[in-house]
């Protein structure tokens, strides 16, 4: 099945910081509605730029995504 990543972008000196946070209130999402759902994190894209994210099978996405609204999306590529 495919796999999307859906992703929220964070901009200036706080970036990196704001990415790290909204991955907690990420994983608090994941557990609060029971979801099925192990790949979550954040990172440093340049000095100003990060990204919080979170992988969800293409299936449940819509709902996910409605309900988070993440500024963007892509096809996951699973690092293994």
């Amino acid at each position: 099945m495919r796999q999307l990543k859906l992703i929220w972008d964070f901009r200036g000196p706080q970036a990196l910081k704001t990415a790290e946070h909204h991955e907690v209130h990420l994983k608090e999402y994941i557990k609060k509605e029971n979801l099925d759902i192990s790949i979550t994190g954040f990172t440093a894209i340049t000095d100003m730029h990060a990204i919080a994210y979170l992988v969800v099978d293409e299936l449940d996405m819509k709902p996910i995504r409605d309900a988070l609204k993440p500024h963007r999306g892509q096809v996951y590529l699973s690092e293994s």
